[in-house]
C-alpha cells in the first residue's frame, strides 16, 4: 500500500519537516520579477549597481595570491580567525572576536538557532506581521508561533506582558530592532528595555536579527547595546557589500555559541573561507565607511521618490509611515483593496510587490503591501505607483 502511495503522489516521500515550511512567496514572486519589463517592488534585494566590484575583486585577487591554497582550504567552524576579528566590528564594538561565530548569510543564523533552541511544539513570539523567512524557518522546526502585534516602536511589549501574565512561556523571542521587515518600524529604547527586563524575568531567549542597521537615513547610527545574557544577536554584510558572499555573523552566551558551532557542523562544515577572507577585508578597507554612506544616500533618496510617488498617485487612498531606514515601505490601502488580488492585476499591467498577507501570522493584513525602493530606478519608481494606482482602480 505505502509503494503504491509513493508511485501515485511523489512528494509523500517527503518529511513532515519539509512540508510544514510552505511555499516562499519571495521565491515566486522573484520568479515573476525576472519577466522582461517588469518593474519589481518585491523582493528585498540591495541594488547591484551600487555592489563595490572593483574593490571586492581586487581583494578577492589579493586573498587568493596572499593566501595561495589555505584560502581554498577547509577552515574552522566558527569562522577564519581574522574574519571573526573583522566582523565584530558589526556589534559597535561590544563584542570580541572569540564572541563571533560566523554563518553564512543571517538566514542561515536564523535556522542554526531555531535547531538548537526549538522542539516541536515550543512557542516562539514574533510580531505580527512577521518576515517571512523566520516564518518558514520557524514552522519548519515545528514552533509554535505566539504572535504579538507590532506597530511603529516595533513589538508591543505591554501585549507581550499581559500574555506572559497569563501564562505564556516562550522559549524565544524573534525581534528585528531596526527597520523591520516588512515594516521599517524601529523598536523604541524603552521598548527594548522593558523586552530585556521581561526575558530576565521570563527566561526566554531574545533574538535579535539586525541586517539593516547602517542602512539609515533620517536618524543617526544605531548605539551599540551591552550584551544581554539571553539575547542572541546577528549582523550580514549582503546588505552592505553582497549578498553572494554570504558572510553573517552570530554573537551570543557561550552556551548557545558552543550548540549552534556543533549544528552548523552538521549542517555546511564551515561557511566558504574566502568569502570569510574577502568580506573581512572589505570591512577593514579605507573605502568601507564611503562605501556605506554612499548607500545611505542613494537609498534615502529612493526611498523619497517612492513616497513623493505614492503621494501623488494615490492621495488619501493609502496610508504609510515613511521609513527611518532600510529597504522597505508598508502601506495600507484605504478602500477595502486587497492586495492578494491587486498584485494579480499589477503584474499584468507590468510591476510586482509583495502582498501583506505573506508577512501575517494572526492578523488579517489583506489590505497592507510591502513596497521595496531600492533596485528600480526613479523612472521605474514612478512607473509603478502610477501601475499600481491603474491596477487598484481596475
Amino acid at each position: 500500500m505505502r509503494s503504491t502511495t509513493w508511485r501515485n503522489d511523489p512528494e509523500s516521500r517527503l518529511s513532515q519537516r519539509s512540508l510544514s515550511g510552505g511555499s516562499s512567496a519571495i521565491r515566486d514572486l522573484l520568479e515573476q520579477a525576472q519577466r522582461p519589463g517588469m518593474i519589481s517592488l518585491a523582493g528585498g534585494l540591495p541594488n547591484a549597481d551600487l555592489f563595490p566590484l572593483a574593490e571586492l575583486s581586487a581583494i578577492a585577487q589579493i586573498v587568493i595570491g596572499d593566501c595561495g591554497g589555505d584560502s581554498l582550504q577547509y577552515s574552522p567552524t566558527s569562522g577564519v580567525a581574522e574574519a571573526r576579528e573583522a566582523l565584530s566590528s558589526l556589534f559597535g564594538g561590544a563584542v570580541t572576536a572569540d564572541q563571533v561565530v560566523v554563518t553564512t548569510g543571517s538566514q542561515q543564523g536564523i535556522d542554526l538557532l531555531a535547531r538548537t533552541l526549538i522542539d516541536r511544539g515550543d512557542p516562539v513570539v514574533v510580531s505580527d506581521p512577521e518576515y517571512l523567512g523566520t516564518l518558514q524557518v520557524l514552522r519548519s522546526h515545528g514552533a509554535s508561533l505566539s504572535a504579538i502585534p507590532s506597530d511603529q516602536d516595533g513589538l508591543d511589549t505591554d501585549r507581550l506582558e499581559a500574555r506572559l501574565t497569563d501564562g505564556l512561556r516562550p522559549k524565544a523571542c524573534y525581534l528585528v530592532p531596526h527597520f523591520h521587515n516588512p515594516t521599517g518600524a524601529v523598536i523604541s529604547a524603552e521598548r527594548r528595555r522593558h523586552l530585556d527586563d521581561l526575558s530576565t524575568t521570563y527566561g526566554f531567549v531574545i533574538i535579535e536579527d539586525d541586517p539593516y542597521r547602517d542602512l539609515f537615513y533620517d536618524t543617526d547610527r544605531p548605539p551599540p547595546t551591552d550584551p544581554h545574557p539571553l539575547t542572541v544577536s546577528l549582523r550580514s554584510t549582503s546588505k552592505v557589500l553582497a549578498p553572494g558572499l554570504r558572510v553573517g555573523a552570530m554573537s551570543g552566551p557561550a552556551w548557545l555559541l558552543n550548540a549552534v558551532t556543533v549544528a552548523k557542523q552538521s549542517t555546511d562544515l564551515h561557511t566558504s573561507g574566502v568569502s570569510q577572507l574577502i568580506a573581512a577585508e572589505a570591512l577593514r578597507a579605507d573605502w568601507y565607511p564611503a562605501h556605506v554612506a554612499h548607500l545611505r544616500h542613494c537609498y534615502g533618496a529612493k526611498r523619497d521618490l517612492l513616497v513623493n510617488a505614492l503621494e501623488h498617485n494615490f492621495s488619501d487612498q493609502i496610508e504609510f509611515a515613511t521609513p527611518a531606514g532600510g529597504m522597505f515601505l508598508w502601506a495600507r490601502f484605504l478602500a477595502g483593496t486587497n492586495t492578494d488580488s491587486l498584485l494579480v492585476n499589477a503584474l499584468e499591467m507590468g510591476t510586482c510587490f509583495v502582498p501583506g498577507s505573506a508577512f501575517a501570522v494572526d492578523r488579517d493584513l489583506a489590505d497592507h503591501a510591502r513596497l521595496s525602493f531600492v533596485t528600480a530606478s526613479a523612472t521605474e519608481l514612478e512607473a509603478a505607483c502610477s501601475i499600481l494606482a491603474a491596477a487598484a482602480a481596475s
